[in-house]
């Protein structure tokens, strides 16, 4: 495999699994469980029986997080290759600005049209939250591994 290849599947693994153990953490902690929010993943594109699919669902579940992290990690790629700012800027700076517009996609878009999700979010510490990982665990890592000094 081409070295850019290994460093897009590397992104993408690491991204995708940062993200989901902080979402698997964060739903332990809210007092649910892991299978449920990975069928809660699987309801977005499945629709809502997929909550009751059982391993099913939680196969499903980790299959759609990982080809909507697979979009996230191929479109940094894509647009760095052509947009020399993204990785001559500090590495902080872009991959914050590319979480925070991750953010607004997922929540201020996917999420509204899909399961009528309030945007701006009416609760800003869920909001915030929410946003977290995909500064810390996406946009960060992916901005730091194409950064300038890097290559």
């Amino acid at each position: 495999m081409a070295q850019r290849g290994k460093r897009v599947l590397f992104a993408w693994l690491l991204c995708g699994t940062l993200d989901i153990v902080y979402a698997a953490v964060s739903s332990l902690l809210q007092g649910g469980t892991v299978s449920s929010m990975l069928h809660a993943v699987a309801s977005g594109p499945f629709g809502d029986a997929a909550r009751g699919w059982g391993i099913g669902g939680d196969i499903a579940g980790l299959a759609t997080h990982y080809a909507i992290m697979g979009a996230m990690v191929a479109t940094w790629f894509f647009v760095a290759r052509r947009w020399s700012a993204l990785t001559e800027w500090p590495w902080w700076l872009t991959g914050t600005l590319y979480g925070l517009l991750l953010y607004v996609i997922m929540n201020g878009i996917v999420l509204p049209l899909r399961f009528g999700l309030p945007f701006p979010p009416t609760d800003l510490t869920k909001g915030a939250i929410a946003l977290f990982p995909h500064i810390v665990f996406v946009g960060w890592p992916l901005a730091w591994l194409t950064r300038k000094d890097r290559n």
